[in-house]
């Protein structure tokens, strides 16, 4: 084991913030005082990982319970898994920086085929045995959930155990029985896999042998008397579920940087080629008196000032104009904003716009997935081009600038006719709002993919060549000002449908193309298509026999046995319409399709259509002052210890969600996107630490500086400390000089007396700076070294002072005084006094 610990490395990664672990409201227990410690882990990067709202419902869940201790455990980026591998310093918790190695259980949430690279590397920097027959027992039991999970065979040969469908309860029973178990005499991990295979939802992969037939059709025999198949659990009524209202704020930039509160779970649309329709089924609301008291303590709870209303379908939500008018009843005077992630053509009403634009306007996209009314029949995208045109129309009248429209191509029965049809609707929407003041149109492709358990799950996908041909010519034809163009990699896609609809024939692939050093796939930065192709090749396995051919629908597919609720025959049934080019209407305002998912006794639709009534009758009345105020102070604080490690945008929106939180009244500016009025003086650079930082705010009101002091001090990370609070108006910041004293300590390397003596024996020595324009700028060093210190050879005080206005940093001091190396300066502790 290495001496060094993730503290020694942090400065010598990127973006180091991503490992800290010690963001607000996360969760941190004592090892000794649980019985039961789970890491849960999602293989991809902080950004995308931290903002997972499943890997959140599960986290306040288990950590409810005082016998457990949840933690979290995310893919390091590459540069951190070198320094990992470097040092020997294994994959740890966030929370407590425990080896994950160490934990009982490793969930890991699997949203995404790509990601499985990622999986096996978390493994593997965790010192885990990759497959579960051959892990011993003192090593964690290793689970896992997720949409993907709804055909598990490609990755089932790692996992111990597998959750089909909802988590919530399931996990709750899960560690119910492990701890039955910690506690028996018989220990052995069998015993504990045969009491989940009796907790609905969970699938033993162990627990069923593999063969193929002459035809490579996968032969699934069960080991265990009764177990044929696995059914979906469904949470049955999300009100009964408990909902995080203490979200951990992630550092850095999360792709979704606000709350999100779930107010619907499933969709009843249809679409037949969508998986989330199908294995989500059927919708549940939340009741909207929950919501909104949800927000409000969460908003109360986190600080922060955009929140997003989550559901497959958010417009579909029947009372969604109600909760968004009584959001804004309270949501309004502190600039909170409300965005709808899936808001479709028809839904998106005048009504619904005006509301969302109230504080700012955030972004919607428009997914016709076709151009042609054929087509969208086809895939039963239940939208027509009237509704298309009039929800554009909508938005340019209501004030938007930009609009994004999403297509697919390559779906089943798509023609030239088909891709013509695109473009028209395109260049006829661009010309029908010509005299709106828009922006531009933004237009993205992606490549359909099959998916399991979809009317869809038997086409073929069109493979590469056909794919950027089609992806070439739609950029060629829209090829005009206003218009951008982007799509997806169809590269990716061919590789996410081979592991969409694998078998376990794949497990050894993985595992050969993570030894190849594939990792991020997701990631267009990391995806090597070659590389893929070459492991296929060398694993002796022909990737286009699980992607390019059509199947029958009497084949026996890799994930018979899971049962996600929707019934086999009623997916032919669908895909037979689909090709008849006949649409199914949305359950939830006309007739039961029959898909099989609801009994209509303890599993049904839930919605709360008695509450319509209500709908758009809250009224918002601003705030407005009588006279338009602002009041001015000066704060002063600390940042030290792992606080050094936040960047300043970082700081700056600490501050800004403190603010909120402390319920400090912050003013915030006018116009189009209005922000606070914070600002830092000499903001520092990340890495280094200070006993005296100062910032502006500008109030509302007035409020004394002790209460500001107190209010804000318990809002804030540790190692970021209030020291002082002014009435700006009373200080005179005229008085005093701009220099800058420093305390530098060396963790690696020597100052040497003989370099100083040097540097102080120079007559000037020259330091280049580059400006904010890249032009290179050219100082004389001995003007901005007041003084150096020397109180040991790890230790120096440092004083220095600017130059023509342009700050001189100590790192770059120390560097070119004594010859230092980029690791040593890295890793010094250096601190502003």
């Amino acid at each position: 084991m290495s001496e060094k610990t993730i503290q020694d490395i942090l400065p010598l990664v990127q973006m180091p913030s991503r490992y800290l672990g010690n963001e607000f409201n996360r969760i941190k227990k004592s090892w000794n005082d649980t019985k039961l410690h789970i890491a849960l882990a999602f293989p991809d990067l902080y950004e995308i990982a931290s903002s997972h709202f499943g890997i959140q419902i599960l986290y306040a869940i288990l950590n409810k319970n005082r016998e457990i201790m949840a933690e979290r455990v995310f893919a390091p980026a590459l540069d951190m898994e070198k320094q990992l591998r470097d040092n020997n310093i294994p994959l740890c918790s966030l929370e407590s920086q425990i080896p994950i190695g160490e934990f009982d259980i490793i969930g890991f949430s699997l949203l995404y085929e790509l990601n499985y690279t990622n999986m096996l590397n978390m493994l593997d920097l965790g010192g885990i045995t990759f497959l579960a027959e051959k892990r011993r027992k003192e090593e964690p039991l290793i689970i896992g959930g997720g949409p993907c999970t709804c055909n598990p065979e490609p990755i089932a040969d790692f996992f111990d155990a597998i959750v089909i469908g909802d988590g919530e309860e399931v996990i709750v029973k899960m560690t119910d029985a492990w701890q039955n178990w910690k506690a028996s005499i018989d220990r052995d991990r069998s015993s504990l896999l045969e009491s989940w295979s009796k907790i609905k939802g969970v699938y033993i992969p162990s627990f069923f042998q593999v063969d193929y037939n002459m035809d490579g059709e996968p032969i699934l025999t069960p080991k265990k008397s009764g177990y044929l198949a696995v059914e979906r659990v469904v949470v049955k009524d999300l009100n009964d579920t408990p909902f995080p209202d203490s979200p951990i704020i992630p550092y850095g930039k999360p792709v979704h940087d606000r709350l999100r509160v779930e107010i619907a779970r499933g969709c009843t649309r249809g679409c037949r080629f969508c998986q989330a329709g199908m294995i989500y089924r059927p919708v549940r609301e939340r009741d909207p008196d929950k919501i909104i008291s949800s927000v409000k303590t969460a908003l109360g709870k986190t600080g922060y000032e955009d929140l997003s209303l989550l559901s497959l379908s958010t417009g579909d939500y029947t009372c969604i104009s109600s909760v968004m008018e009584k959001i804004m009843a309270f949501g309004e005077n502190d600039n909170v904003s409300i965005s709808l992630p899936s808001l479709r053509a028809g839904t998106l009403t005048p009504e619904l716009m005006e509301l969302i634009k109230r504080v700012r306007k955030t972004g919607f996209t428009i997914a016709p997935e076709a151009g042609s009314q054929r087509l969208r029949n086809v895939i039963n995208k239940m939208i027509t081009e009237a509704d298309i045109f009039r929800t554009v129309d909508n938005a340019f009248l209501m004030g938007w600038r930009m609009i994004k429209l999403y297509f697919m191509i390559g779906l089943p029965t798509e023609t030239q006719d088909d891709l013509w049809a695109i473009v028209d609707m395109v260049k006829r929407l661009k010309a029908h709002n010509k005299d709106k003041k828009f922006k531009k149109i933004n237009v993205s492709f992606g490549t359909f993919v099959p998916k399991p358990h979809t009317p869809f799950q038997w086409e073929s996908q069109i493979d590469l060549e056909t794919a950027i041909g089609k992806m070439n010519w739609l950029k060629d034809q829209l090829n005009m000002k206003g218009i951008q163009v982007k799509w997806q990699d169809p590269r990716v896609s061919i590789i996410e449908g081979v592991w969409s609809r694998g078998d376990r024939k794949l497990g050894q692939v993985l595992i050969n193309a993570w030894k190849a050093g594939c990792r991020f796939d997701g990631w267009s930065d990391y995806f090597n298509y070659d590389r893929w192709i070459n492991v296929f090749k060398e694993s002796g396995v022909i990737p286009t026999a699980y992607s390019f051919t059509p199947m029958n629908e009497k084949r026996i597919l890799p994930w018979d046995h899971i049962n996600i609720g929707v019934e086999k025959k009623y997916l032919i049934k669908e895909r037979k319409r689909a090709f008849k080019e006949q649409r199914t209407t949305d359950c939830r305002n006309g007739d039961c399709s029959g898909c099989g998912v609801c009994d209509f006794k303890t599993i049904k639709p839930i919605s709360f259509q008695q509450k319509e009534s209500d709908c758009g009758k809250e009224k918002v009345e601003k705030n407005i002052h009588p006279i338009e105020q602002s009041f001015k102070y000066l704060i002063k604080f600390k940042k030290i210890g792992f606080a050094r490690f936040l960047a300043h945008l970082e700081m700056i929106k600490i501050f800004n969600r403190s603010f909120r939180r402390a319920k400090i009244p912050v003013k915030y500016s006018a116009g189009f996107h209005p922000m606070p009025k914070i600002s830092f003086r000499d903001t520092l650079p990340m890495g280094m630490q200070s006993e005296n930082e100062e910032m502006l705010i500008t109030l509302d009101l007035f409020l004394e500086p002790e209460t500001i002091s107190r209010r804000l001090s318990s809002e804030l990370l540790e190692n970021i400390e209030i020291i002082g609070c002014y009435e700006f108006s009373k200080i005179n910041l005229t008085v005093g000089d701009d220099n800058k004293t420093y305390w530098v300590e060396l963790k690696d390397g020597f100052f040497k007396e003989k370099d100083l003596e040097w540097f102080n024996f120079q007559q000037s020595v020259n330091i280049e700076r580059k400006n904010k324009k890249g032009k290179i700028l050219n100082f004389d060093l001995k003007k901005a070294v007041e003084k150096v210190e020397l109180h040991s050879n790890k230790k120096l005080k440092i004083i220095l002072k600017p130059i023509e206005k342009h700050i001189i940093r100590p790192t770059q001091a120390i560097k070119i005084i004594f010859n230092l190396n980029k690791e040593d300066i890295l890793t010094a502790l250096i601190t502003k006094i």
